[in-house]
């Protein structure tokens, strides 16, 4: 067992051994090293000026991707290449072409969000030789700009694409084989890893297990024993781990752990980070479905669902920034429970299982069954959610997925809905599935509305009688989002959208006036 993390930062070697198991990498960075260039914004990765790349070793090679530094902790960073934006210049100052593009096309004026795009910017460079208009803004999702405007922005990344150098120093290509020997070296010794610190900071008061407790209640340890950060040898190592530490936080992406500490200021310890276990990684296909695993990131899983289930990928492309995908994890999505959760809805209407898995063995039950109720589900004592299984949709089946939210991009849903349908050789419903999240305290299915639809006409009649019995199905909280009124007229309109999608016929458009309260 070791008693430190180690990466690489830049061009050094780093060995941690006291650290918090809240202390994030923006933290560390800016005040213990001083590498300021790197900004704190939003502190919950909306804004991306906190940017960073962090590079791993993959099946592929050496990887990087941009991350939001203000909500990766420190634990996560085992094994691992974090790159700033100062290492980006040659050692006589000269700009890398990238920021040379951000100076020529005027894509700063205050400059606070700027280091955060040029990294952006730096690993669509890396990852894409020739991005159309298309990729670019993709990458930019992230990074928010208050006084420049985007469009300087995107013509420097248009530009740093259209004359890349020949030949040119770039400090990733330079060191990339020292820097993949030395993160071999650290992956070669799979031990584990528990680092204790005492506890200190109003950081570490309250505490929350997804999905089993309230804020502040079940907290392990008293005041006088040390907070621990625990970094698995394995997948059994992890198992065993749990089963004696049932309360621990799971990481894996950070992206709604890391708001507890920064937004809620909540006690998180003992933390487990899961996000290096490889087995956990996969992501597989045969001719009965998809199998992904827990720890498969959204950017990871991207490829694979958009070319099977092109509806998934659409979703996926609107969950966050590019940023928050590169370390988000389909599930952790499911394991947190959100009632908002994107992927619950969309992945319950085409019939998922879940496989849950303790120190005992294994289980596996159909995703809907897993929520329970509002902050509730059904995962015992040291089990974790270890795979998804998404069965292959019929080459006839129609299958949708829509997201209504304030903002296109990079933002939680108010209402999130699936529809997936067969039909016979009449045009009769054979089966049909109609999931919502942002609904009710759990994603839920439209149980009455299917019954309804079950061995009738598709048509426009139909769609009409039914419309009113999501009344019966669901009755939504009015919030900050949207109003219970909106909701509950969204999913009628929804439930119409997909029928014109799917009928192919010339509907005409009848707007559903909102009733007055």
């Amino acid at each position: 067992m070791q008693s430190a993390i180690r990466f690489i930062l830049n061009g050094e070697d780093v060995t941690l051994g006291d650290f918090a198991p809240t202390e994030t990498l923006l933290d560390h960075l800016r005040l213990t090293r001083r590498l300021t260039g790197t900004k704190e914004g939003c502190a919950e990765g909306d804004c991306g000026a906190c940017t960073v790349l962090v590079g791993r070793l993959t099946e592929h090679g050496l990887r990087y991707e941009g991350v939001n530094a203000c909500i990766r902790f420190l634990g996560s960073l085992h094994g691992t290449h974090v790159v700033t934006v100062e290492h980006l210049a040659a050692r006589d100052g000269t700009l890398h072409p990238v920021q040379q593009a951000m100076v020529d096309c005027h894509g700063s004026q205050c400059g606070f969000c700027t280091p955060g795009f040029v990294m952006s910017l730096y690993g669509l460079w890396l990852s894409n030789d020739r991005p159309n208009r298309a990729e670019i803004e993709m990458a930019l999702q992230g990074n928010l700009c208050r006084c420049t405007g985007y469009e300087p922005i995107v013509k420097a990344a248009e530009q740093v694409a259209e004359n890349r150098p020949s030949a040119l120093f770039d400090p990733l290509e330079r060191d990339r084989t020292e820097i993949m020997a030395k993160l071999w070296a650290i992956r070669s010794k799979p031990d584990r890893i528990v680092v204790e610190t005492p506890r200190v900071g109003h950081r570490q008061a309250g505490h929350h297990q997804a999905g089993r407790d309230e804020p502040g209640q079940n907290q392990a340890g008293g005041p006088d024993e040390p907070a621990r950060t625990i970094l698995p040898a394995s997948i059994e190592d992890f198992a065993e781990i749990l089963s004696e530490n049932p309360d621990a936080t799971i990481v894996a992406g950070a992206t709604d752990v890391g708001l507890w500490v920064t937004k809620q200021m909540r006690r998180i310890d003992p933390v487990i980070f899961i996000g290096h276990l490889s087995d956990l990684q996969s992501i597989t296909e045969d001719e009965t479905g998809i199998t992904i695993g827990a720890g498969v990131s959204y950017t990871n899983a991207f490829d694979l669902l958009s070319d099977e289930i092109p509806a998934l990928g659409r979703l996926i492309e609107r969950i966050g920034g590019q940023q928050v995908r590169n370390v988000g994890t389909i599930g952790g999505n499911i394991a947190n429970g959100s009632p908002i959760g994107d992927t619950p809805p969309a992945l319950i209407a085409l019939g998922a299982d879940l496989t849950l898995r303790s120190h005992s063995g294994r289980r596996t039950l159909p995703l809907e069954s897993y929520f329970l109720a509002y902050g509730k589900q059904d995962r015992l004592p040291g089990e974790f959610v270890e795979k998804i299984f998404v069965p292959r949709p019929r080459d006839d089946a129609y299958y949708a997925v829509y997201k209504i939210s304030k903002r296109r991009d990079e933002d939680i849903s108010a209402l999130c809905g699936a529809f997936h349908l067969t039909l016979d050789e009449e045009g009769k419903v054979e089966t049909i599935r109609i999931a919502f999240g942002g609904m009710a305290g759990t994603p839920k299915r439209a149980t009455h509305v299917e019954d309804a639809l079950l061995g009738q006409t598709w048509s426009w009649g139909l769609i009409a009688a039914v419309r009113d019995l999501f009344d019966t199905d669901y009755q939504p909280l009015s919030d900050w989002r949207a109003t219970a009124q909106y909701r509950s007229l969204t999913a009628k309109n929804l439930l119409t959208r997909f029928f014109l999608e799917t009928a192919g016929a010339g509907q005409e458009l009848v707007r559903f006036e909102m009733e007055e309260a």
